[in-house]
């Protein structure tokens, strides 16, 4: 597998997957507010959490096999701060 291929699955993938676990830590919390057993909402919420942080993960997999594409595709002078957070920083 390339890495424009794993790039172009685990970003989309990660993003799916950071906003399913922030509707799972909504759902948790919407428990606790609705007075569920400690023990449901916590392990819920525990399992929210480790789908979102799942999420995060393949989204860094993902700007990382960017990276990687852009390096391999224009050579390393190519890669710049701006080509990666072109937003972040402004003169």
């Amino acid at each position: 597998m390339t890495h424009k291929q794993k790039w172009l699955l685990f970003s989309p993938a990660g993003l799916i997957v950071v906003g399913f676990g922030s509707c799972l830590i909504q759902w948790a919390a919407k428990m606790k507010d609705d007075k569920a057993p400690t023990a449901q909402w916590v392990g819920a919420g525990t399992v929210a959490l480790g789908v979102f942080n799942a999420g995060l993960s393949l989204l860094g997999r993902g700007i990382l096999e960017n990276a990687l594409y852009e390096i391999r595709e224009k050579g390393p002078s190519a890669v710049t701060v701006d080509s990666i957070a072109p937003a972040m920083y402004v003169e």
